[in-house]
């Protein structure tokens, strides 16, 4: 064998520095990084968790989609004492005289050593588009007021703004969260939230009285818009040492959706509609491996999308496909191996995410030819890919995840450890605007953003014409 030696020629150097430069190509990393130390719980007798005054009045008041095309609401509140009543009254704002009763269900359960109190569940059906409406809920002396405004119709270029909100937990920094996303100029009609709630599995034994100070937190929000939700892996509540060994149960008891009418098996996986968006709802933390019924779903599930109806193809997870942060690295490899492809063929738009207690914004690549043989393991752009946001970042009690990889890769277009939340703004068929807000700048500042062109529209425009 011939010994090389030498010093590097000038073109070898600069065919060196390419390959760094190429390897280490990534996006931006931004400058503005937290300190990583814990979050603080809101003390128990702040006013966030206030219980509303009278005998047995209902609190923990939220709203979610309650139909497949966005006529229906499904109203959930609970009463702490005594069942009381599970009727909804409702009324139209331009028809104040026309007021209508929904019979809702009842519901308490058992977990460990907490018993729930009486959680009410009621469905409204067959409203008006793009109409408010009042509601009421309780009896007597401790009825409670709310209202809510339903989409538009759904057509092509129904404008409407989504907020994005994940692993909120119930600590000073997720009120700050909350309360960002509620000032924001750009007002979301409707949370597309990634999962992890109420972070009660991180108390002992699970305490589930941290799911009642977290519904009474949240409820100034989510009884005036609907929260699209998302299993996370702090709703699995699986402690067979505790003689629990359903998963998920404080969540599907307390946070019921639409789930049947997309002929869903399961409340963990979904989709609806709502204005110009088809939204899909997975479950990470579900078997979704060939054949299970999660992956029978969702393979009958997207060719359904008519893109000239809802153009914009959303899907909601709770663990990232791609992340490069250090926290949680690599954990959504098996899902993104058995569904990246599907993902691409259907083109779908973008994808949120949580888990990872950060914020971070993917090119539009796919890593679909890799089939562990060849040693194609590198992500590539794929215009045809969605974008992937992960936006776990509301400001929970575990805090923030500040390691990343490094190099950054360069899938990544921007990361930053700090809590905040997101914006999906929809223009029309063509156009989105997302944006993130860092909950330390001023309501109307961008710390991130991202025109998107959508990809459906996108692929019909470069088709070349037909020739006679």
């Amino acid at each position: 064998m011939r010994k090389v030696t030498g010093r590097l020629n000038s073109a070898g150097l600069v065919r060196m520095l390419l390959v760094v430069l190429e390897v280490c190509e990534g996006g931006i990393t931004s400058s503005y990084v937290r300190n990583d130390d814990l979050s603080l719980d809101m003390p128990l007798d702040s006013d966030v968790f206030q219980v509303p005054p009278g005998y047995n009045a209902p609190q923990q008041v939220h709203i979610t989609q309650g139909d497949h095309e966005g006529r229906g609401v499904i109203v959930s509140w609970v009463t702490p004492e005594e069942p009381g009543s599970s009727t909804v009254l409702y009324w139209a704002e331009n028809n104040t005289n026309l007021k209508n009763q929904a019979q809702g269900t009842l519901l308490t359960y058992h977990y460990f050593n907490y018993t729930s109190g009486y959680i009410h569940h009621c469905t409204i059906h067959n409203l008006e588009f793009d109409t408010k409406y009042y509601y009421e809920v309780g009896i007597g002396n401790t009825t409670r007021q709310f209202w809510f405004t339903t989409p538009p119709g759904v057509g092509p270029d129904v404008a409407y703004t989504f907020g994005l909100i994940g692993d909120l937990g119930q600590t000073h920094d997720s009120n700050r969260t909350l309360t960002h996303y509620e000032l924001n100029p750009t007002k979301g009609q409707t949370v597309l939230f990634v999962g992890d709630l109420s972070y009660a599995d991180d108390y002992p034994f699970h305490d589930n009285n941290r799911w009642d100070t977290w519904g009474r937190f949240t409820e100034r929000n989510a009884a005036y818009q609907p929260w699209i939700w998302t299993a996370g892996n702090h709703e699995i509540d699986f402690v067979p040492e505790l003689g629990e060994s359903k998963p998920f149960k404080p969540y599907t008891n307390r946070y019921f959706v639409p789930y049947e009418a997309s002929h869903s098996t399961s409340p963990l996986w979904y989709s609806i509609k709502r204005a110009s968006a088809y939204i899909i709802v997975l479950s990470s933390y579900s078997a979704y491996g060939k054949y299970t019924p999660q992956y029978k779903w969702l393979e009958k599930e997207l060719p359904k999308v008519n893109r000239t109806e809802t153009p914009w193809l959303i899907v909601l997870m709770h663990s990232p496909l791609y992340n490069s942060y250090a926290h949680h690295y690599m954990e959504g490899e098996s899902m993104r191996v058995m569904y990246e492809q599907w993902f691409v063929k259907y083109k779908v738009d973008i994808i949120f995410a949580g888990h990872v207690h950060a914020y971070e914004r993917s090119e539009r690549i796919s890593n679909i030819a890799y089939n562990i043989v060849n040693g194609l393991c590198s992500p590539v752009s794929d215009q045809s890919a969605p974008v992937y946001i992960t936006i776990g970042d509301g400001g929970n009690l575990e805090g923030l995840v500040t390691e990343m990889t490094e190099p950054q890769p360069s899938y990544s277009a921007f990361r930053e450890a700090s809590f905040g939340h997101g914006i999906f703004d929809i223009k029309n068929r063509s156009h989105a605007f997302f944006s993130w807000h860092r909950n330390q700048d001023g309501y109307a500042v961008e710390a991130d953003s991202l025109w998107l062109k959508n990809r459906y529209w996108k692929s019909l425009e470069e088709q070349p014409l037909a020739t006679i």
